[in-house]
């Protein structure tokens, strides 16, 4: 391919190409012999050595051992260099934050949980970004220096309009209008921030149920209630940020909410949101309501019922509850007419199969449109996970790019 300097077909430029292909493949399936890359990338031997070379020199790539139990005499083997680089990722909720650093090859190496409930005066925003921080790579025998790239997840969404957190109004001490700066002054690191749900889409969209899916809803139940769009295999995140909050969303069976920026809730959310599911548990003489945490609550009741479908009132529970998540599904279905829609967060997985299935019989008869209904597949921590996996792949695309 003909090309000038600086685009693509030039030699700096293919090499590179072949490079960040390999690295790929190595990422994929992990050590790998010289002569295997060179059959997967359709690189000649002779080109496939001196790109192991480059990337070996480059600290890219390591020598990891030998093949063995084969015909023939043993082949090194080369893998990615896990200390490359890395990335860390928060989770915040008006709990706790929970940072995790994982290695270039996505192993988690550090994770560090800092609790912050009922703190008075509440410690400011940015201390606990770094104490969270700190304790993971500390965990990881780590620096700040050695993280390139950090994704931090909260309910809600930063406005990029104005930089202020929306949607989150239980997330004390977030929504100053100063904070990512305070944030970019504070981070040695490259930082981002992102929803929470939107960051459990990109993990069941990178390691779960939405792996080769370009088009899928993600509908959370967890604190709140909200859904991930992906559209054209790129999250829709709307004008504000809001795209997907659809706690918001009036739905017939429960009153009107106004104002709901105040409220911070609406009538999907006070219908069909994890607090629901012990009042309706109450409301249909379940024995043995769970107290405390609605979330943890719900998620028991689920559970317990979807171990015995067939008993009254665990059957009532199901199939009331199924009708009140396919109600809202149903809008969402009719506008964005998704290919997939993934069921997430413990208030909805701890249902399993059989809420599921009962959700997909709801919303084939509201919903023109018949997408497949699946359960998430990342089961732990999948916000934490996503945020690791949107700060890899920025890390990779930076540190991987061997065209410098």
């Amino acid at each position: 391919m003909a090309g000038t300097a600086g685009t693509p077909g030039t030699p700096r430029v293919l090499r590179a190409m072949n490079d960040r292909a390999a690295l790929d493949l190595l990422l994929e399936h992990g050590p790998l012999s010289r002569t295997r890359i060179g059959k997967l990338t359709g690189l000649s031997k002779p080109t496939a050595s001196q790109l192991l070379a480059r990337l070996e020199a480059a600290g890219l790539v390591l020598a990891t051992g030998t093949t063995e139990g084969r015909p023939g005499p043993n082949a090194q083997l080369y893998g990615v260099n896990p200390a490359a680089a890395y990335a860390a990722g928060l989770d915040v909720n008006p709990r706790r934050v929970l940072a995790a650093v994982a290695d270039v090859t996505g192993r988690t190496v550090g994770r560090h949980e800092l609790p912050t409930p009922g703190r008075r005066p509440a410690v400011p925003v940015v201390q606990q970004v770094t104490d969270a921080l700190d304790g993971a790579v500390k965990a990881a025998g780590l620096t700040r220096a050695d993280v390139h790239r950090l994704v931090i997840g909260t309910p809600g969404a930063f406005d990029p309009n104005t930089g202020r957190l929306r949607y989150a109004s239980h997330l004390p001490g977030w929504h100053s209008p100063t904070l990512l700066d305070e944030l970019a002054a504070a981070l040695p690191m490259p930082f981002e921030y992102e929803n929470d749900v939107n960051l459990a889409a990109v993990a069941e969209r990178r390691l779960g149920a939405a792996r080769d899916h370009d088009d899928f809803v993600l509908l959370w139940s967890q604190e709140g209630l909200g859904a991930a769009l992906v559209l054209g295999g790129r999250l829709h995140r709307g004008f504000t940020g809001g795209a997907g909050e659809v706690g918001f969303l009036p739905v017939p069976g429960t009153p009107l909410v106004r104002q709901v920026t105040k409220a911070n809730s609406g009538g999907y959310q006070e219908l069909a949101g994890a607090q629901a599911v012990p009042r309706l548990a109450r409301e249909l003489g379940v024995p043995d309501v769970p107290q405390g945490p609605y979330t943890e609550a719900a998620a028991a009741l689920l559970e317990r019922a979807a171990a015995r479908p067939d008993e009254e009132p665990h059957r009532t529970l199901l199939h009331t509850y199924a009708t009140r998540l396919a109600t809202g599904l149903a809008s969402l279905v009719a506008v964005l007419d998704p290919a997939l829609v993934v069921l997430s967060g413990t208030a909805l997985t701890s249902g399993g199969a059989v809420l599921r299935d009962l959700v997909r019989d709801e919303l084939e008869e509201l919903a023109a449109s018949r997408p497949r209904l699946v359960l998430g597949g990342v089961r732990e921590h999948p916000v934490l996970r996503g945020a690791l996996e949107s700060a890899l792949a920025a890390t990779r695309n930076e540190v991987f790019d061997t065209s410098r």
